[in-house]
């Protein structure tokens, strides 16, 4: 873990999970989620995310546990079905980004303390995704996580590093394999 932690670019915020407000934020996320899953009614992520979506595409099911600004999505951004957010600690996705479908984002860090994780002590790191990215279907990204500009990741990678711009990367734990 703390080669993971070495070699990403954002710090961790701690949190407490079980605050009464965030409970909420995670409710409210539920059911609109849930509205907007079962209808395809875009409108339902708009009020989640507090922004319009003319320049955004997400193909329900769509799964995500906060909105408000948690999630800052660029321009012509695509997300394809079975997408799974867990954004507390913020996710960014540049422009021009396209999400194949089952691609999951976690920005939570939960202790592996037993004691500390049922008492609802949580940290997280920001995710960050550059323009011009293409993450390839069943991809997962864990927390700290930079990736930059104009990078392909290959399907079913685990990204637990941040990739530097313009790199094809691929396999678990994600790797370089080669600059585009």
């Amino acid at each position: 873990m703390e080669d993971i932690k070495q070699n990403n670019k954002f710090p961790e915020v701690t949190y407490d999970a079980f605050a009464p407000e965030f409970v909420n934020m995670r409710k409210e996320a539920a059911q609109l989620t849930l509205k907007f899953n079962t209808t395809g009614d875009i409108s339902y992520l708009e009020e989640l995310f507090e922004r319009k979506f003319e320049d955004v595409q997400i193909n329900p099911p769509f799964h995500c546990n906060y909105g408000g600004n948690k999630i800052q999505f660029g321009k012509k951004v695509f997300i394809n079905f079975n997408c799974a957010f867990q954004p507390f600690g913020e996710i960014i996705i540049g422009d021009h980004a396209f999400i194949g479908p089952n691609v999951q984002m976690y920005t939570a860090i939960h202790p592996t303390d037993p004691v500390k994780r049922v008492e609802g002590e949580s940290s997280c790191s920001k995710i960050e995704i550059g323009d011009n990215v293409w993450i390839g279907g069943g991809s997962v990204i864990l927390p700290g996580v930079s990736i930059g500009e104009g990078c392909t990741i290959g399907a079913g990678s685990v990204v637990t590093r941040s990739i530097p711009p313009r790199s094809v990367a691929v396999g678990n734990p994600c790797r370089v394999i080669k600059t585009v």
